[in-house]
């Protein structure tokens, strides 16, 4: 049996049995990791063989004493006859951005290189306590900030397990290339404006961003405070409703946690699609991008590959009941990139503040004469060229002779993004609908190195997921099919406030009707010579 390739819903399962127990999955996770992950993220990699640089490089470290020992106390309650928890003895890695007391947390930055938090996170302990190991922290784009993953200060960056020679996807392409590789079942990751969905598509595996305030966010390295949600990936839809299960509800220690009672997600999964109603937009077609010269906005069609496997997924659940509404109108999702580059970035300079070299994370070691000398040469050295972009255009958006222009309006159109959503759900309205389905990405994976350095683009990756972050709306990534070159496609659904039981219903569903594709078959490259655990 490969214990790297079970579900996390099956590794529960047979643990709870006594069919497995915990210690095995957990040596044989870290032989995965050992096998194909390569040498860890580093702020001083060295030059790398080419067969090195080849491999997935989703951790920036392995936490094998932490994971033996929460293997081993799943494996005594099993023993014992104690409640082991819903998640016993499943491999889990975690983006390093999540605080876990007693293990450095980077957010890959060398800011934070030496940082112990003092407590972990609500979703980690959640995860936790419900018996799950701690594999490690994954790599991500520095402060999350990018959709590549090559941001990172700590190198070699992760490449993604379908072509290596393609990028992960961003900022949790750690945990999306940690799942793809079967390295663990489920990973923790965080969502600003597709962070999850993003590198979920361009993986092949299921990425979900819940409703803003459905997941305690403390613990969590801030980006951009009104947009930043911590969600899951995972293999397959059964396992993210898990997953989200264990880890939804409210939070005394985070104000911003939704007191609004959790639902079964699981038991959701049981319904069919017959009867909901699925809308398909045209303004989910094409990216959508000023010219900076002339004002005009010009549009790019997505992908045909990635427009084609919505449509087969429309055509799909159609056949099993669901009514398809066309030509639903979405009309300012256009305008989610550049209302991000905005708020975004203003949030991000207010939170990059606390990391000022003082009280704890990397301080400079030059001579310095006074306290802005401090500040000054602590962030110039710790930060790299994406924080330092975002501090700059933060502080310059959210100046008071600017501020009008740019973030107030940028707020209003938010608020029109909002309204989209409300009139596209509103069960009253003209489309009443009970999701929205969309392609998650305009295009597949990218090569590496091919948009690392240019902001603009590599923003626009994100241009199908991030309006509902801007909404606070759940959105579900799931593969779609693959493209001529074996790369994942993923499409997205996106439902209305608090409704993931409805996405991931359909989700499931369409994971079940969809299970006879010939594209189900294909592995990931790095899997191709795959462990046998």
């Amino acid at each position: 049996m490969n214990l790297t390739a079970l579900s996390a819903f099956e590794t529960a399962q047979k643990v709870r049995a006594g069919e497995l127990n915990a210690n095995d999955l957990a040596e044989a996770a870290l032989a995965q990791i050992r096998a194909i992950d390569g040498v860890p993220g580093s702020l001083a990699p060295g030059i790398l063989e080419s067969a090195e640089e080849q491999k997935v490089h989703a951790f920036i470290q392995v936490t094998e004493e932490l994971a033996l020992s929460q293997a081993a106390r799943v494996d005594r309650k099993i023993a014992e006859g104690e409640e082991p928890g819903a998640l016993a003895g499943v491999p889990v890695s975690i983006k390093d951005i999540f605080c876990v007391e007693g293990t450095t947390t980077t957010a890959a930055s060398r800011t934070l290189a030496n940082f112990i938090p003092p407590y972990t996170a609500t979703a980690v302990q959640r995860l936790v306590d419900a018996g799950a190991l701690i594999l490690g922290k994954v790599n991500l784009d520095e402060f999350t900030f990018g959709s590549s993953n090559e941001s990172s200060a700590f190198q070699p960056s992760t490449n993604n397990p379908w072509n290596t020679d393609h990028v992960p996807g961003g900022s949790s392409g750690g945990s999306a290339a940690s799942v793809a590789a079967q390295e663990v079942a489920l990973s923790l990751g965080t969502d600003t404006g597709g962070s999850i969905r993003q590198p979920a598509a361009f993986c092949g595996v299921v990425g979900l961003k819940p409703t803003y305030g459905r997941v305690s966010r403390l613990g969590l390295i801030a980006f951009s405070s009104s947009l930043d949600c911590v969600g899951s990936l995972s293999r397959d839809v059964r396992d993210t409703a898990l997953m989200l299960q264990v880890m939804a509800g409210s939070d005394p220690k985070d104000s911003t946690s939704s007191t609004r009672p959790v639902g079964d997600y699981l038991s959701a999964l049981q319904q069919d699609v017959k009867g909901l109603r699925i809308g398909l937009s045209p303004d989910y077609e094409a990216v959508y991008y000023p010219d900076f010269e002339s004002g005009a906005v010009h549009s790019e069609p997505v992908q045909k590959e990635v427009r084609d496997a919505v449509l087969r997924a429309a055509e799909t659940l159609a056949n099993a009941g669901a009514e398809i509404i066309e030509n639903v109108p979405m009309p300012n999702t256009r305008y989610g990139i550049p209302v991000y580059f905005v708020i975004s970035r203003v949030e991000a300079a207010s939170n990059l503040h606390r990391f000022d070299g003082v009280k704890y994370g990397y301080r400079t070691s030059a001579e310095i004469n006074d306290l802005n000398d401090l500040y000054r040469l602590s962030r110039g050295e710790g930060f790299g060229p994406e924080p330092k972009l975002r501090i700059l255009m933060g502080m310059y958006l959210s100046a008071a002779e600017h501020a009008s222009n740019f973030y107030q309006k940028a707020l209003k159109v938010r608020a029109l993004i909002r309204s989209d959503f409300e009139n596209a759900f509103d069960p009253e309205g003209d489309y009443w609908l009970d999701a929205l389905l969309t392609p998650s990405t305009a295009t597949t994976a990218f090569k590496r190195n091919a948009v690392l350095g240019n902001s603009v683009l590599m923003q626009y990756s994100d241009q199908m997921t991030v309006a509902s972050n801007h909404a606070g709306v759940p959105a579900l990534t799931l593969p779609g099919g693959l493209d001529e070159s074996g790369l994942p496609i993923g499409i997205q659904l996106i439902g209305s406030d608090f409704g993931e039981d409805t996405i991931l219903r359909i989700g499931h569903a369409f994971e079940q009707l969809s299970t006879s594709e010939t594209w189900r078959s294909e592995k990931p490259q790095v899997l191709q010579g795959e462990v046998k655990a």
